[in-house]
C-alpha cells in the first residue's frame, strides 16, 4: 500500500506529470527536458529525483550525462496510470504544447556537448 501511496503521490504535481508525458515519448537528458518544458535545470532535477524515488523513472549515467526514462519496473498498477495519462493528459493544451515543442526539439537534435 504504501508503495501505491507513493506512486500517486508523486502524480499530484503538474510538473511531475510534464516529465512523465515526455518520458513516455523515450528517454531524455535532464537538458532535453528543460528546454522542452522552459523550466530551470534544479526544478527538473528536484522533479525527477521524486520521480525516480516513487518508481516512475529510472537513470543512467553516460559520461557526464544522466539520462531519465520511464521505469522498467512497474508496479502493477503503473503500465495502466501510464496508458491513462498518455490517452488522457496528452489531450490537454499544455501538454499538447509541450509534445509539440519535444518534436521541434527532436527535429533539432541538441546533443550533450550543446547541453553544457
Amino acid at each position: 500500500m504504501e508503495q501505491t501511496a507513493g506512486l500517486l503521490k508523486a502524480l499530484s504535481e503538474k510538473t511531475r506529470l510534464r516529465i512523465l508525458l515526455l518520458l513516455i515519448e523515450g528517454e531524455f537528458c535532464v537538458c532535453d527536458i528543460t528546454d522542452v518544458l522552459n523550466l530551470p535545470q534544479s526544478t527538473v532535477s528536484r522533479h525527477l529525483a521524486c520521480l525516480k524515488k516513487s518508481g516512475w523513472v529510472e537513470d543512467r549515467k553516460a559520461g557526464l550525462w544522466t539520462y531519465y526514462r520511464i521505469s522498467g519496473r512497474n508496479h502493477p498498477i503503473q503500465s495502466k496510470l501510464l496508458e491513462i495519462l498518455k490517452e488522457n493528459i496528452s489531450s490537454l493544451k499544455s501538454a499538447k504544447e509541450d509534445l509539440n515543442r519535444l518534436k521541434r526539439h527532436k527535429h533539432n537534435e541538441k546533443t550533450p556537448e550543446k547541453c553544457a
